[in-house]
């Protein structure tokens, strides 16, 4: 049986390039191969610690310093890539090499691949968050290779480049979506009519927090976020959630047992983004049947086009109305999108269909 290693900064945690992983990793096994996990961080096969996100900084001088990684760091480290996947057939690199959150790694990685089969699937590129506008040196391309997005207008993006994709979207596991509504109310403290508002993310500036903050007083709903803050943001995100508790809003910021029982435990999802490479949350959220306030950021508008009803997290109003009477049609509606166009069963279509243009397929 033939062996593809899934390569990462990190791998089996909870952020949103883990869970596609995962989903992919399903779809290759179920398609006939063995699969080895590689990461810098997380439950992985073999662990590389030179692959995490902050293990140097991020190679651009002038900006974070100096380069911290020295030309011969970077050969050993392609050494070590290259050994560590001497058994693998095909290798899938998870956004490693698409935003540079760790340059030295991507380039090792980058000259480890060189020539062999690899599918570089992307999720938020380098050009489309600020601070690494002047980035320009990824991705990068080998006739080898096969590029993969998780949405059309990077695909778009990266054919302006001069690199050919193919956009496979995030598939998500109904199961997952399964929680124990009870007891993780119970174990969060949540009274049995409380309404609850979960805002699902990493507490970074673009995930709107101040919005989503907004929306749950005019809900007048408990605001729960259920993820760390990252990137700094942890001093604005203090002062957010301090004057929000001191107006009365009531306010947990605690992460949940597991996937299925956020959204079981959840009356409504806050997901006021302004930018996300795909936004997993809302898809979640469709597959538990539960409403979603999603922000206009760009993907958002080409799931919409795929037929998502969501509403609009700066007209509480609206969504106020639908939770004192709801229409389940929509619930109905959104599980139905859901299960067409992101489940399992399509990502593993697509990747069939990529495996045997190159001539890859078990």
């Amino acid at each position: 049986m033939p062996t593809c290693a899934v390569l990462s900064f990190r791998l089996g945690l909870t952020d949103g390039v883990s869970i596609v992983a995962d989903s992919w990793i399903g779809a290759l096994r179920d398609l006939g191969f063995d699969i080895l996990t590689v990461a810098g961080e997380g439950p992985v096969d073999r662990l590389l610690g030179d692959l995490a996100i902050g293990r140097w900084p991020d190679g651009r001088a002038g900006v974070d310093g100096p380069e911290a990684a020295t030309p011969a760091e970077i050969d050993a480290l392609e050494r070590e890539v290259r050994e560590t996947l001497i058994d693998a057939d095909i290798v899938v690199v998870e956004n490693l090499g698409t935003i540079p959150m760790n340059l030295p790694a991507a380039r090792a990685v980058a000259r480890a691949r060189a020539g062999r089969p690899t599918i570089w699937h992307h999720h938020d590129p380098a050009w489309q968050r600020d601070r690494y506008a002047d980035v320009d040196e990824l991705p990068r391309d080998d006739p080898a290779w096969r590029h993969v997005t998780i949405n059309d207008l990077t695909r778009a993006q990266l054919r302006a480049r001069g690199i050919a994709a193919v956009t496979i979207r995030n598939g998500f596991d109904p199961a997952q979506m399964v929680g124990d509504r009870g007891r993780e109310r119970d174990r969060l403290g949540f009274d049995t009519e409380e309404l609850v508002l979960a805002h699902p993310v990493r507490a970074i500036e673009r995930k709107g927090v101040p919005t989503a903050l907004a929306l749950a007083a005019a809900l007048d709903a408990t605001y729960w976020l259920t993820g760390p803050a990252e990137e700094g943001y942890g001093p604005e995100l203090g002062r957010l959630l301090d004057r929000a508790r001191a107006d009365g809003l009531r306010v947990r910021h605690e992460p949940a047992h597991s996937l299925g029982d956020l959204y079981a435990a959840s009356d409504v999802i806050a997901f006021p983004s302004v930018w996300e490479g795909f936004g997993n949350p809302p898809v979640e959220a469709a597959l538990a049947r539960r409403p979603a306030a999603v922000g206009a950021y760009p993907v958002a508008t080409e799931l919409r086009d795929l037929g998502f009803r969501w509403f609009d997290p700066t007209d509480p109003d609206t969504l106020a109305r639908w939770l004192r009477d709801p229409d389940h049609g929509l619930l109905d509606h959104n599980l139905a999108v859901a299960r067409t166009h992101c489940s399992p069963e399509a990502v593993a279509a697509a990747l069939r269909g990529l495996l045997d243009e190159a001539g890859w397929a078990p």
